[in-house]
């Protein structure tokens, strides 16, 4: 199902005056100015509404007039542009693709303009900061192109989702990835990518106030072509509007204030989602909100109320000292969160998810050759695994090592390289089968872990753990873990099963969780110490660095767990996946047996993460490659799944240490890189 912008005001509800829009706006001024205003007195020094006046009229004394001048009040300045710039971005997104889903950061957005700014930190060059902007907008342009394609105007709400937080990941995991190659260079660079509005003088506001000026502007000026566009794209081309023309302007004047926003303050999530939604239901009673230009102005006036509230809550929420380090972004993060499970909430799926298309039966033989050489395969990388990295090794060390007589450096190379090849197995394997699982139990096949939501609660409570308790062991860095993951599941799970696990609310709620726990992580590693701080970066990136046995050893024992009940219930499996009722029919309770299966997802997805950190879409990409070589029966996609999971994790772990060393990338960015354009490819496979 697809959820739409709103219709126009009808019926004898809607208020045809003037009147009550004036009353709503300019409330939503005094609103905006109130928060501002209490935004600047607040900080690390006391400053007032008289030193606030007295720094304005010039007659405050240098200490006073130093902090509000080049810090307040720029704080304040950036603060409304900002939000501004986001609400209006988010508005008129939902307006032209009729998606009131679509926003700067559903449409990878800000993950683009964060990308190409990385890349420019990265290499060194300075820009001006109008030159950088622009480099933070050719990224958003791409970014929203990409997204848009796979997802037409009207249509695919959850295509929307998923492409736009498949192709976030993706380049995030990019960015990531230069934050661990150059962390001299990007020093700051990960707090800056949370969200903040702190400034240091006027200088930044000044010179992306002409830039936010002119996509405003463009806006306007195609302000009735997007009208039009609401009465459907037949019916704009009868009146003479260029469809293409106008939404391709339309993207490119949302792309410029989002990354003129990016390049002011850094990401702050969900402003151009909160925004709109807050106005929305203006228009259902009042007619003069329908036109998109007096719907531009209040969420302009919503996306700043958000972002200087957010502002004014955590600095009320926590001391000045620390406040000054909690990203703005954070709260909005979460607050949009929040904001995409309600949403989720409203979606009616007529039909619960349904099973692959295709029912496809490979003879035996088939499948005992898919096994035999996945073995072999899966032998071949583990060799070049154990053997290749920094240093270089034979297989006769290897022998040696095994009998004990190895030298001191063959020992010490080994002793840490085979630990981390066998946690990179274990958790491939364990990701694979909790992907196949939740596939089944939801008849999903874009379900995986990581879009659920699993993954980032387990990733929450062992960064938790990590951060606040630095020498916990690994089976306590596990039982956080699972902790986390259980908490997000039930959420998840039992928001997500009113309607029958349907597509629509899973995926969203499970997006919405995931979005929160990682807004909440950001969180806990700003407020931590560098070197916790990097430990978790590090952690999060899927690296299997100074992993050993006893690391290894919870996602051993899931494994063993999870795969001795995908065994047992095989059958079961095959039912499950099929519908409700011939599971009812042959005497099964398919409520219990959900509820179970769920329960060894989780504890395998929890086990995985506490073992190698976060690694995205191996739960999806395996299972579908399993399906794909072999069938639907789960007594043969079990098998190959885990299979092809150990390798791809492994693989990634392989290049990880080997294709850029000395240096080293976590598997978990590796296999982000891969799994992103093949989660792509699945949603065009699908639309078409």
């Amino acid at each position: 199902m697809t959820l739409t912008a709103t219709a126009p005001a009808t019926g004898p509800r809607a208020i045809t005056s003037r009147t009550g829009a004036v009353a709503v706006t300019a409330a939503l001024v005094v609103l905006v100015a109130a928060l501002a205003l209490v935004d600047i007195t607040q900080g690390t020094s006391a400053v007032g509404a008289a030193e606030i006046w007295k720094a304005v009229t010039g007659s405050a004394d240098a200490g006073d007039a130093s902090v509000v001048i080049a810090s307040r009040l720029p704080r304040a300045a950036a603060g409304l542009l900002v939000g501004a710039a986001l609400g209006v971005a988010g508005a008129v997104l939902q307006a032209v693709s009729r998606n009131v889903l679509a926003a700067p950061d559903t449409l990878a957005v800000n993950a683009g303009s964060y990308l190409a700014l990385g890349v420019l930190t990265v290499t060194g060059t300075t820009l001006p900061l109008l030159a950088s902007s622009g480099v933070a907008f050719a990224g958003a342009l791409a970014a929203a192109a990409v997204v848009l394609s796979l997802s037409g105007p009207g249509t695919g709400t959850v295509r929307l989702v998923l492409a736009g937080s498949a192709l976030s990941l993706g380049l995030s995991s990019i960015t990531e990835a230069l934050l661990l190659l150059y962390p001299e260079r990007t020093n700051g660079l990960y707090q800056w990518s949370q969200g903040s509005i702190s400034q240091n003088g006027f200088a930044g506001v000044l010179q992306m106030a002409p830039v936010i000026a002119a996509g405003l502007a463009g806006l306007l000026l195609v302000a009735r072509r997007v009208d039009a566009l609401a009465l459907g794209d037949e019916a704009a081309r009868g009146l003479g509007v260029s469809v293409r023309s106008t939404r391709t302007t339309v993207v490119v004047c949302a792309s410029l204030l989002s990354a003129a926003a990016v390049t002011l303050a850094g990401p702050i999530g969900f402003v151009g989602l909160c925004a709109p939604t807050l106005v929305r239901p203006l228009a259902r009673r009042m007619r003069s909100f329908v036109r998109i230009r007096a719907t531009l102005s209040v969420a302009g006036l919503a996306g700043a109320a958000l972002v200087l509230g957010s502002d004014v809550l955590i600095r009320a929420a926590v001391s000045a000292q620390s406040a000054v380090a909690v990203p703005t972004g954070v709260v909005t993060s979460v607050l949009g969160a929040v904001f995409l499970i309600a949403m989720a909430l409203r979606v009616r799926d007529t039909t619960s998810a349904t099973g692959p298309e295709r029912l496809r039966i490979p003879s035996t033989a088939v499948f005992v050759l898919t096994v035999g050489l996945l073995v072999a395969v899966v032998v071949g990388t583990v060799v070049g695994a154990v053997l290749l990295g920094d240093t270089k090794l034979l297989l006769g060390d290897v022998a040696n090592w095994a009998q004990g007589r190895a030298g001191r450096s063959v020992s010490f190379v080994l002793d840490t390289r085979v630990p981390r090849v066998l946690a990179a197995l274990l958790a491939g394997a364990a990701l694979a089968l909790s992907g196949t699982l939740v596939q089944a139990v939801t008849r999903n096949p874009l379900a995986e872990p990581g879009i659920l939501g699993v993954t980032g609660g387990a990733a929450l409570g062992a960064v938790l753990l990590v951060t606040k308790v630095p020498l916990a062991s690994s089976w306590n860095i596990a039982a956080a873990a699972l902790a986390g993951a259980a908490i997000t599941a039930v959420v998840v799970f039992g928001l997500a099963a009113r309607g029958g696990f349907g597509q629509n609310r899973l995926i969203l709620v499970g997006v919405g969780v995931s979005a929160a726990t990682t807004a909440l992580i950001s969180l806990f590693i700003v407020l931590t110490d560098p070197f916790n701080a990097t430990k978790a970066l590090t952690w999060l990136s899927g690296s299997t660095y100074g992993r050993t046995l006893h690391d290894a050893l919870p996602v051993a024992a899931a494994l063993v767990l999870g795969t001795v009940v995908a065994v047992l219930r095989r059958t079961e499996l095959d039912l499950i996946a099929l519908d409700d009722d011939t599971p009812r029919l042959l005497g099964l309770r398919p409520s219990s047996v959900r509820l179970g299966l769920l329960v060894v997802s989780v504890l395998l997805s929890a086990t995985a993460v506490a073992a190698v950190g976060t690694i995205g879409f191996v739960g999806l990409v395996a299972p579908h490659a399993a399906r794909a070589l072999v069938g639907r029966r789960h007594a043969r996609v079990v098998p190959v799944a885990v299979l092809l999971g150990a390798l791809l994790v492994c693989t990634a772990d392989l290049l990880g240490r080997t294709v850029i060393a000395p240096a080293q990338l976590g598997a978990g960015l590796v296999t982000a890189v891969i799994g992103t354009p093949y989660f792509l490819y699945l949603l065009i496979r699908a639309r078409r």
